[in-house]
């Protein structure tokens, strides 16, 4: 990929899709930035609504360039096709529904990854900001808390898109650009692609996105096939995540999600597979839970410093220091695995006929 010297100091690079509702409203908030030069490209894929319109009529009329670009559908793509039109020394990927609290929030995420590239004597760092949800009543609070704070953990699977990636325009040449072949999760896996190569740092100014997808679609539901989605990506089936159209609706078309449809789907396709295929599907199914057993204790935290009231981020986390001191290792053996293995075939048995009775 070629690059040219760098004329603003950060290209933020959005890729929308039919976001008329709040773009203007999106567009005004960066305008609140203050202390950096940056340039705005809203990478569009392909809207049917005003999202156009509206932006274009804020041309000339914001203290920032706004660029408007066209792109094939998908955020990999459309992400790609603004880093070949961005112009700033360092790239923010960042969603149409994020918003900054701080109006310094740009310039001092920029200044804490320019100090830890120095420090580290490397621009192989990238940055996300400390996620936070839009401001919610209910019992649904404690599971965005408890999200929020998993955003915050520098552990792989963590690290996703809605918490804005900034990054050094030359690491992405090395770690990007994003893979086009995946049709959700792209910002994941991009994530293990700079953890493999460089670092992450999590920096302390907070980016707040929106709840709306889980609302409308049901916090529940939302989460469980999320959860599905990435086990099948990390375990080398995309080819499943392939064959169901509708995973992600546009926004704009989101409504309650049905999850027996695709949960049944994953069922005739795990059926469809050659006995060994399948036997070696579900252990590394049962591997995978075992990587991620330290959400056990880190669940038990959250749900006690939830419970005190304590800032997400701050607060003790006995359970999970406990865990990776002596708990962790005895989850990394085959035995586990295949003890893990049997648990999630029941577990997604027991979902799938769940989502079916209650007319998921």
């Amino acid at each position: 990929m070629p690059i040219t010297e760098p004329a603003l100091e950060l290209s933020l690079i959005v890729p929308v899709l039919n976001e008329a509702a709040g773009i203007v409203t999106f567009l005004r908030g960066l305008a609140a930035q203050q202390g950096v030069s940056f340039q705005v490209i809203l990478c569009d894929g392909g809207s049917t609504d005003d999202t156009l319109a509206r932006a274009s009529n804020l041309i000339g009329k914001l203290p920032f360039p706004l660029l408007l670009i066209q792109a094939e559908k998908g955020r990999a793509r459309q992400m790609n096709a603004g880093t070949r039109e961005a112009t700033g020394e360092y790239y923010l990927f960042l969603h149409a529904d994020s918003t900054f609290v701080d109006q310094f929030a740009l310039s001092q995420g920029l200044s804490a990854l320019r100090q830890a590239e120095r420090r580290a004597g490397d621009n192989r760092i990238a940055a996300h900001f400390s996620l936070r949800f839009q401001d919610c009543a209910g019992n649904a609070s404690f599971a965005y808390y408890l999200a929020a704070a998993k955003a915050r953990q520098e552990r792989s699977g963590c690290t996703h898109g809605d918490q804005g990636f900034l990054l050094n325009r030359y690491f992405f040449a090395e770690a990007g650009p994003f893979d086009q072949s995946c049709q959700v999760m792209e910002d994941t896996r991009f994530a293990e692609n700079v953890r493999a190569k460089g670092s992450w740092l999590l920096l302390p100014v907070e980016l707040v996105t929106s709840v709306r997808r889980f609302e409308m679609e049901g916090l529940l539901e939302r989460n469980v096939l999320n959860m599905i989605l990435m086990t099948l990506a990390e375990v080398g089936r995309e080819d499943f995540i392939r064959e169901m159209p509708g995973i992600y609706a546009t926004q704009c078309l989101t409504g309650q999600l049905r999850l027996f449809p695709f949960l049944d789907r994953i069922q005739r396709l795990i059926k469809g597979l050659p006995y060994s295929a399948r036997m070696q599907f579900w252990y590394s199914v049962g591997h995978y839970v075992c990587l991620n057993a330290w959400q056990i204790p880190f669940f038990l935290d959250m749900r006690m410093n939830f419970q005190n009231a304590v800032p997400v981020g701050q607060g003790k986390t006995s359970f999970l220091d406990f865990f990776d001191r002596h708990g962790e290792t005895y989850f990394r053996t085959s035995p586990m695995a295949v003890f893990a293995a049997g648990l999630a075939n029941v577990a997604f048995r027991g979902v799938r006929l769940l989502a079916r009775i209650r007319g998921w």
